[in-house]
């Protein structure tokens, strides 16, 4: 499975069907949904309002339903998921599957470093800032990041405004850290399996709420 975000798929999609491979799209808008569909696509991942990195602004409700009238394709959901709850509620929506990131950062398998790990297990809802100051294209940052690194969240100004020369060494995802809006369900390091044996628990007692 290939996976592609920011740009047109189509130059991968022909040489990763060839080899019987399949291509996701990453896409936050119904505009570039519609342009990854007409490629030929296997899938789309919706990146909705409150996803780590570069998120969207759509509702998951709305995304889903409009992406539908065009799309055939397996559907994933994207954007604050982090619960076994939340796939269930993901699946009643209309989506096959759900993209989970901001979960798995303080787990004692990441490569995240120790301070990003821990940020994340101490930061909330209101620690999260939606920006395109860093890389020209929204996503939503820690702001505890980038307090460590001298910058006042209230002076950013879009992209093509900012100056940055005063912290040249500093790089969105490398210093700048990101987080979902799902560092609200992130209290403790833990192992990736223990967190899938939460989200299967949590996934069945959502299902069995649904009956």
């Amino acid at each position: 499975m290939v996976i592609t975000s920011l740009g047109n798929p189509s130059e991968v999609i022909d040489i990763v069907h060839r080899y019987g491979g399949l291509v996701y799209s990453d896409v936050a808008t119904v505009k570039h949904a519609k342009q990854a569909a007409r490629g030929g696509v296997d899938g789309l991942v919706l990146v909705c309002s409150g996803a780590g990195g570069h998120g969207g602004a759509l509702s998951p409700f709305t995304f889903i339903h409009t992406v539908k009238e065009f799309f055939r394709g397996k559907i994933v959901l994207a954007g604050g998921d982090s619960t076994g709850s939340d796939v269930a509620a993901a699946q009643l929506m209309g989506a096959d599957y759900v993209y989970m990131g901001t979960r798995f950062i303080a787990t004692e398998e990441s490569n995240a470093q120790k301070e990003y790990k821990q940020m994340v297990i101490d930061s909330a809802l209101e620690d999260i800032i939606y920006t395109d100051a860093f890389s020209g294209i929204h996503a939503n940052y820690l702001i505890p990041s980038l307090h460590r690194q001298g910058i006042d969240p209230k002076t950013l100004k879009p992209k093509e405004e900012i100056d940055l020369s005063h912290i040249t060494d500093v790089k969105a995802w490398r210093d700048i850290w990101s987080a979902g809006q799902g560092v609200t369900t992130v209290k403790k390091l833990q192992t990736v399996g223990t967190i899938i044996q939460q989200l299967e628990q949590e996934y069945q007692e959502g299902m069995n709420r649904l009956v």
